[in-house]
């Protein structure tokens, strides 16, 4: 008799898992749906993907601020090495039905026909294709605020893969993956998880936590199944609902966001270098300057941008920051902002040579 071995099916290949790591390393909290594009780029790798069909279409649903459009771009920065290879719609700009035409083109005998680039052409979704990979991401933002029309013309992207253009040409989604983002759900979400969300004692309890986001889920896909059709919905391969974030999120939020500050001051002062370091006092008060459970990430980064990086752009203007130095950035109990002190490189640590008004 053979003997049998039992196969792990929760080990993915090398490619599958890259992703994974990146998207982990970029996007903070929605492990949901990190997991759910790491599995339909991983069936499309192994061939498994249905054919005639998208790699995957997906309706991310969650608070403004909470990653939805974030893991998009975190997908391109990982497969394409571009944050901006997606080919992004704005569904807010297709809010009648006539406006249709500017995704596939005015049909024949109508003003602009054969004048004007449809947004959605073969070669839109072409643009961002490497040498290696021939995968196109698409985003439909916001898709409540588009017309019927629109989503009518989703039906067959989403079921087929295929779309007709107003001069009957054929456009070719089988190698796309579609991504629909919206906020359908998100005061009735935010008014539920609002404890858990600031600087304010959190339940710790596992099984609470589960409750907690069982609710949410049923919330986000209740409202969208009351917006969509079963038609539209019963296309649909993954609807994930994204939580709102909460204080340890946010905490791994801001160190993503500090490095890519260091990273944008690397590229930009390259002649003129000098590195920045931010102390915990500054943390904390960046972290309460940008904490608000309505804006979720989103008002965390404006804060970074208003304390931090806009003082920085100050004192790089007026000559107070030199080539080399050590810029320290602290927060005293007695000030509303961050201070920043110039420090001068020593053989054995740190020198505190003065500070600098921003």
């Amino acid at each position: 008799m053979a003997k049998l071995t039992l196969l792990d099916t929760t080990k993915t290949g090398r490619q599958a898992q890259e992703l994974e790591d990146d998207l982990r390393s970029l996007v903070v909290g929605q492990d949901d749906a990190i997991r759910e594009v790491v599995g339909a780029y991983q069936r499309h790798m192994a061939g498994l993907s249905p054919t005639g069909r998208p790699i995957g279409n997906f309706l991310f649903l969650g608070p403004t601020g909470s990653g939805k459009t974030r893991i998009v771009e975190a997908t391109a920065q990982a497969l394409l090495n571009d944050p901006r290879g997606v080919l992004k719609i704005d569904c807010a700009e297709f809010q009648h039905s006539h406006e249709i035409a500017k995704l596939i083109g005015s049909p024949p005998g109508y003003l602009g026909h054969r004048e004007t680039h449809a947004l959605l052409s073969q070669e839109a979704l072409s643009r961002h294709h490497t040498d290696k990979l021939k995968i196109s991401l698409v985003l439909f933002d916001e898709i409540e605020k588009a017309s019927d029309a629109l989503w009518n013309l989703l039906l067959g992207i989403l079921d087929k893969g295929i779309l007709t253009m107003g001069d009957n040409r054929k456009v070719d989604f089988s190698s796309s993956m579609i991504f629909l983002t919206s906020n359908l759900g998100a005061n009735e979400m935010c008014a539920l998880a609002g404890p858990r969300v600031g600087f304010s004692p959190t339940v710790k309890d596992a099984g609470f936590q589960i409750g907690m986001d069982v609710k949410l889920s049923s919330i986000g896909i209740a409202a969208a199944r009351r917006k969509f059709t079963p038609e539209f919905m019963n296309r649909l391969d993954r609807v994930v609902v994204f939580k709102p974030l909460g204080d340890e999120e946010l905490r791994k939020i801001l160190d993503i966001e500090l490095e890519a500050v260091e990273e944008r001051i690397r590229n930009a002062f390259a002649s003129t270098a000098f590195e920045v370091k931010i102390t915990d006092s500054a943390r904390r008060l960046l972290l309460q300057e940008g904490t608000d459970s309505r804006y979720g990430a989103r008002h965390l980064k404006r804060a970074i941008e208003r304390l931090l990086v806009q003082p920085l752009s100050n004192l790089m203007a007026s000559g107070q920051i030199r080539r080399g130095d050590y810029i320290e950035v602290r927060h005293e109990e007695e000030s509303a902002s961050l201070l920043f002190f110039r420090e001068a490189a020593a053989r054995n640590g740190w020198r505190v040579a003065g500070s600098i008004a921003a």
